[in-house]
């Protein structure tokens, strides 16, 4: 049985299957009683009609004839009573045998050294068995038939109150907060049960969102104002003159990590919410947002010795929510930087995506469909990092309805492909770069 079939279905194919063996083992044990049945009346009525000839008459003197569908033959009878060679061969006893192209049944007796047989034609018989099955075939069908009938309706009376629960779930989600238990409207049954455990679920899950909501307005609150003085200490620390060059790099990194901090919290905040729920505009065009994310990797990137590439020559006008947008394009950029020890860095920019190339270490084949999983790392021998970057960048790609590809390079390194028009993400064709 195919296992996808609706539970409905299912009951029905039980049902039906169920009937039919039933109906096939009565239907073979109605045929197989009747014949023996028939087999012993025949075998019966034949030696008392044998008997009763031999006692009607005497021997040489016939005058009373058989049935109608019977034939009488005798060793030395009379014309068409003579037995035949055939007749003369067989066995005394019941037996069914074909005589002049026609089937018998036959019964033969030996009275005083004198063999005796008397035949029945089996057309009676074989008609009586025709209809027979024919009666019990028209029964078998009829049974599967009001098997299937009585099925459908036990179904829909057994699966009425999962497929109500099922519809219940189903809009669960528009009134989670509100959406009152589900157990009290079912009997204490099977299907009770699962209310009930839906019902419980459902308040675990209330009892998580709330904790989440929480924790982001607490985020929202706490870590915003320590991220503001940081950043307003770093501002007034790179305005004083007196400070010295080594001092001014390690401000200048504070500051660069708070305000990538300041970011991320405020990343995860709106991913938090629904996007229906977000109200935020999209402000900035692809471009603009890469300049600036150029402005800040670029310089880390050379830094470390390698080429950084930037190509916004076919970069579009559409806006984009700066937030995300920046979000992704920078861990997408701190994670080429991190990956690549010599070669380059490409940032190339595209009418509706970007896409970010490097020739770094690469990922294995093994890891390649796990990397956008929270902490999985490309190399673990690398001690910075957790492994969230590609994760939220997959989370912000989900949200927005982006689309985010990975591509392996030859012989080294990656090539991370984000479109951003859902035009594009239909077509889901990553396009090729010619290899720095």
């Amino acid at each position: 049985m195919d296992l996808k079939q609706s539970l409905a279905n299912r009951i029905v194919i039980v049902f039906a299957l169920m009937s039919a063996v039933v109906a096939g083992v009565f239907a073979m044990g109605i045929v197989a009683t009747v014949h023996v049945v028939e087999h012993k009346l025949t075998m019966t009525a034949l030696s008392g009609g044998l008997r009763r000839l031999l006692a009607m008459d005497d021997i040489n003197q016939w005058r009373h004839e058989p049935e109608k569908s019977e034939l009488f033959f005798f060793e030395n009878g009379p014309g068409p009573m003579a037995l035949t060679p055939q007749l003369a061969e067989l066995p005394v006893g019941f037996q069914e045998i074909t005589f002049n192209g026609d089937d018998f049944y036959a019964m033969v007796e030996a009275v005083g050294g004198r063999k005796y047989v008397l035949l029945r034609n089996q057309e009676s018989f074989e008609q009586r068995e025709h209809l027979l099955f024919v009666v019990v075939i028209v029964g078998f069908i009829l049974s599967v038939m009001l098997a299937v009938a009585l099925g459908r309706l036990l179904a829909r009376q057994v699966m009425a109150p999962v497929i109500r629960l099922a519809g219940q779930v189903r809009h669960r989600d528009q009134l989670i907060a509100l959406a009152p238990a589900l157990h009290p409207d079912y009997a204490d049954d099977e299907v009770g049960e699962l209310a009930l455990s839906f019902d419980q679920t459902l308040g675990r899950l209330r009892e998580t969102l709330n904790r989440e909501k929480l924790f982001t307005s607490d985020v929202s609150h706490e870590l915003r104002t320590p991220l503001m003085i940081l950043a307003s200490s770093c501002e007034l620390l790179l305005a004083n003159p007196s400070l010295d060059q080594r001092s001014t790099q390690q401000v200048t990194r504070i500051a660069r990590a708070s305000a990538e901090m300041r970011q991320l919290v405020e990343t995860f905040l709106m991913l938090a919410r629904k996007p229906e729920e977000l109200g935020t505009e999209s402000t900035c065009t692809l471009k603009s947002i890469a300049d600036a994310q150029v402005e800040i990797w670029g310089r880390l990137i050379r830094e470390k010795g390698l080429e950084f590439i930037y190509e916004p020559q076919l970069a579009g006008t559409t806006r984009y929510d700066l937030t995300f947008l920046q979000s992704v394009m920078g861990n997408l950029l701190r994670n080429a930087w991190h990956y690549t020890d010599q070669g380059f860095v490409r940032l190339t920019l595209l009418k509706d995506s970007f896409v970010v190339e490097d020739s770094g270490i690469g990922i294995p084949e093994e890891k390649r469909h796990a990397m956008f999983q929270p902490f999985v790392r490309g190399d673990e021998q690398r001690g910075e990092g957790l492994g969230l970057g590609l994760s939220l960048v997959q989370r912000i790609c989900s949200h927005q309805r982006w689309q985010v590809q990975l591509v392996t390079r030859e012989p080294n390194g990656c090539r991370f492909t984000v479109t951003l028009s859902a035009a594009q993400e239909a077509e889901g064709q990553t396009r090729e770069l010619p290899a720095a």
